[in-house]
């Protein structure tokens, strides 16, 4: 198979898996397992792995597949299990189940933030990000096994997971958990859902995509939004006052650590499945937060355990099984019925679910000058998304 890369029309490539293509004035796509692409002169085939990455997806492409896609997206249609597409008649009840699968990733994303919010202090936080990851990584292992996938072989497919582990699960939740003691839920989840800012400037300087001027104008309004999230919380920590005693200042340590994992798919998935990479990635990133849970003392390591109660069980489960297993597999079956440009469109979903369940359940509340700064580092992520993709329908 053609060496995989990222599609750079989006800094989240979000495209279906092997998709068949017809070209003609109205490109219909049905979307199995396995779909090939084909066009009239020529057939050719190209797959998308997609791979699970901290709070999101990241899918890449071969470059034959890339250059198809750019230019038959603003036309193509897809079709699922059902007649699933623009322009196809769906009762309103399949729609509405349809519109709930969609954004469900999103939904279990955005509340687990809150659900280990709720548990950090009975369980620890390095506890609780090291059951986020060990038992739904088993899960995806189980599942990939299942399905019939390849578990990975050679010495490079291990390293490449390790590392990948390493970054993307055991930084990335070490540095989420950490900052949820001291931030937010719904502020936490707005800066980490920033990290499509620097894959955009890792992307530019690391494989030369280009960054167009309303993406660039997106960056500094990033920027400014994120500066926005910071300032209130250093001004209010009195002695304190220093980063590391910022919740918001670990989130923003997360963002990045999930940032570089979501580049780094592009070179894992050279070695391994995809699927089994997200669930060995998970298992590995959580051995060492198990470890430093022990040497910490987290109070669910040193005896609280036996005092948890069943709503606290089910809070730690529901952050692993839904916040994590449950989400990636939604995710990818979605990606696999063709969902792919709505996926990328509702990432902005994660923040504000929880934000709402912040407000809700724990009585979260952005200050004034927070929120500003939320809603302009959302605007922002939208113009670093999706500009580069309309230009690329447009041409």
């Amino acid at each position: 198979m053609p060496e995989n890369t990222r599609n750079p029309s989006n800094s989240n490539p979000f495209y279906p898996p092997n998709i068949r293509v017809s070209q003609s004035p109205q490109i219909r796509v049905r979307a199995p397992k396995r779909i090939s692409c084909r066009r009239t002169t020529s057939d050719m085939e190209y797959q998308v792995d997609c791979v699970g990455t901290g709070q999101d997806v990241e899918c890449v492409m071969n470059s034959e597949a890339e250059e198809l896609m750019k230019k038959d997206t603003s036309s193509f249609e897809v079709e699922g299990n059902g007649e699933m597409g623009f322009g196809s008649e769906s009762s309103i009840v399949n729609g509405v189940l349809d519109t709930l699968l969609l954004i469900s990733p999103f939904f279990f994303w955005g509340t687990a933030m809150v659900a280990m919010k709720e548990v950090l202090p009975k369980a620890g936080p390095f506890f609780v990000a090291t059951v986020r990851l060990i038992p739904s990584g088993l899960l995806l292992i189980g599942f990939a096994r299942f399905t019939g996938r390849k578990q990975p072989s050679g010495i490079w497919a291990w390293i490449s997971i390790a590392l990948f582990g390493l970054i993307d699960a055991t930084c990335f939740q070490g540095f989420l958990a950490e900052g949820l003691q001291k931030t937010s839920a719904g502020l936490g989840s707005v800066i980490i859902d920033s990290q499509p800012l620097t894959v955009s400037i890792l992307a530019a300087l690391l494989f030369g995509e280009t960054i167009g001027s309303v993406a660039a104008a997106g960056l500094l309004l990033g920027v400014i939004g994120l500066l926005l999230l910071e300032a209130p919380a250093l001004s209010l920590q009195g002695d304190d006052s220093s980063l590391w005693g910022s919740g918001e200042w670990w989130m923003l340590l997360a963002a990045q650590s999930m940032a570089v994992g979501t580049v780094m798919v592009r070179w894992v998935s050279k070695y391994c499945d995809p699927v089994m990479a997200t669930g060995w990635h998970m298992v590995l990133g959580g051995l060492p937060l198990l470890v430093i849970s022990m040497l910490n003392h987290d109070p669910a390591i040193s005896g609280s355990l036996k005092e948890f109660t069943l709503g606290d069980i089910g809070t730690l489960a529901y952050t692993s099984v839904f916040g994590s297993a449950v989400s990636y597999g939604v995710y990818f079956y979605n990606a696999s019925r063709g969902s792919l440009t709505k996926l990328s469109s509702l990432t902005f979903l994660t923040p504000m679910f929880a934000s709402l369940f912040g407000y809700l359940y724990l009585d979260e509340r952005f200050t004034p000058l927070q929120l500003v700064g939320a809603l302009v580092t959302v605007v922002a992520i939208y113009m670093v998304n999706f500009q580069p993709r309309k230009q690329a329908e447009d041409g």
